[in-house]
C-alpha cells in the first residue's frame, strides 16, 4: 500500500489509520508541504517527487505490489484556490499532470486500486443544498479543474484496464488525529478552524470573515465540517470497497451532510477556549457559494461508515490540542 503526500494533513491520518486497522503502508512525499515528523518511524518513507518514475517502479519493487497486488492513495498535490487561480498552469501540472504519471505508472506495474483524493471543489458553485454525486460538476477554478480533470482520467483509464478507483469529494476537513500523533502543520493555512485555533491561541491577531450578506441564517457562508479521523477511516473503508469489488469504481461524497456558519464555527472556538476571537468583518470572495453542504448517503450506502467525533467542539478540542503540541514538534525537527 502506497500513500502518496502521506506527510501532508490527510495523508497523515490515512497513514495511521491503514497502521492502525493493521496494513503496511509506505510513504512517498517530496515534503514541499508535509512534514517527516508526519509519518511514524517505522513506516517506510521515500522523499521523492510522484513525477518521478523510476522512483515508483522502486518503490513498487520493494514493497511487493504490482502484477495485480497493492494499491495507492492519492493524496499529493497543491490544495489552495486563490493560488491556483494565479498559477493554473503551475495546478495542472502538480495535480492534473503529475497523477496522469502516476496513473501510467499504475498501469505499467499491474498495481489494481487507487484511491482518489478529490473535492467538493468540482461542484463549483451548486445551486442545490445538500449537494449529491449527480449534483453537476462545474468547477469555477484551476484547483477544482485540476481534480476532475484526474476524476475523468481514472474513469477512463479503468474503462481500458484492469483498474478500479475510489474518487472521495471531500468538504471541509478539519480537526486532528484524537492521540495528537499528526494535525494540520502547514503555516498559513487558510481553512477556518485552523485559522481560528491559531488566532485563539494567539498566534493571529484576528480572523477575517468573507461576506456576511449571504441567504444563511446569520449571514455568513455555512460549511459541512467533517472530521480528518473520520475521512481517513472513510478512505480504509473506501479501500476494502475496491479490492471486494475489482470492477467497480466509486465516486463518493464525504461530509456529514450539516452545516455552520462562519460565526458558529467561531462561537464554538470561544465557548471550548474560554476566550473571545477578534472578528474582521469583509467582503465577500468570488466564488464562494453560500451554502455547501454534502448528501453522503452514498458513502453511508456503499461502506458501514459511522462516524465517531461529528461533533463541532470535538473537532475544535482535536484541532486545539495539535495546534498546542506543534510548536515543540517544529523545534525538535528543526
Amino acid at each position: 500500500m502506497l500513500v502518496t503526500g502521506g506527510a501532508g494533513y490527510i495523508g497523515s491520518h490515512a497513514v495511521h489509520a491503514l497502521r492502525d486497522a493493521g496494513r503496511n503502508v509506505a510513504v512517498i512525499d517530496n515534503l514541499s508541504t508535509g512534514f517527516r515528523f508526519a509519518v511514524p518511524d517505522d513506516v517506510p518513507f521515500y522523499e521523492g517527487d510522484i513525477a518521478d518514475s523510476a522512483l515508483l517502479a522502486r518503490i513498487f519493487a520493494e514493497q511487493g505490489m504490482g502484477d495485480g497486488s497493492g494499491a495507492i492513495m492519492h493524496f499529493a498535490g497543491s490544495i489552495i484556490v486563490p493560488e491556483s487561480v494565479a498559477k493554473p498552469l503551475y495546478y495542472y501540472e502538480n495535480n492534473t499532470g503529475k497523477s496522469r504519471g502516476l496513473i501510467e505508472a499504475a498501469v505499467a506495474h499491474g498495481v489494481p486500486h487507487i484511491l482518489f483524493s478529490s473535492t467538493a471543489a468540482t461542484y463549483g458553485v451548486p445551486d442545490v443544498s445538500p449537494v449529491t454525486e449527480q449534483t453537476p460538476t462545474q468547477p469555477i477554478n484551476p484547483y477544482g479543474w485540476s481534480k476532475l480533470m484526474t476524476e475523468q482520467m481514472l474513469a477512463d483509464t479503468a474503462a481500458a484496464y484492469p483498474l478500479n478507483f475510489c474518487a472521495l469529494r471531500y468538504f471541509n476537513v478539519a480537526g486532528a488525529d484524537p492521540q495528537v500523533r499528526t494535525g494540520q502543520s502547514t503555516a498559513g493555512a487558510t481553512h477556518l478552524i485552523k485559522v481560528a485555533v491559531e488566532a485563539a491561541l494567539g498566534k493571529r491577531d484576528a480572523v477575517s470573515i468573507f461576506g456576511t450578506n449571504y441567504d444563511t441564517p446569520d449571514g455568513t457562508g455555512v460549511r459541512d465540517y467533517i472530521h480528518v479521523g473520520d475521512l481517513a477511516a472513510a478512505h480504509v473503508l473506501a479501500l476494502d470497497a475496491l479490492i471486494a469489488e475489482p470492477s467497480r469504481s466509486l465516486t463518493m461524497n464525504c461530509g456529514y451532510g450539516r452545516g455552520f456558519s462562519v460565526l458558529e464555527v467561531l462561537d464554538a472556538v470561544d465557548r471550548v477556549t474560554g476566550g473571545r476571537i477578534k472578528r474582521v468583518f469583509a467582503g465577500r470572495r468570488a466564488g464562494d457559494p453560500a451554502k455547501l453542504v454534502a448528501d453522503s448517503a452514498l458513502l453511508r450506502a456503499t461502506v458501514p461508515w459511522t462516524p465517531r467525533f461529528d461533533d463541532l467542539e470535538t473537532i475544535i478540542e482535536h484541532a486545539l490540542a495539535w495546534e498546542e503540541k506543534l510548536p515543540t514538534l517544529r523545534r525538535s525537527a528543526a
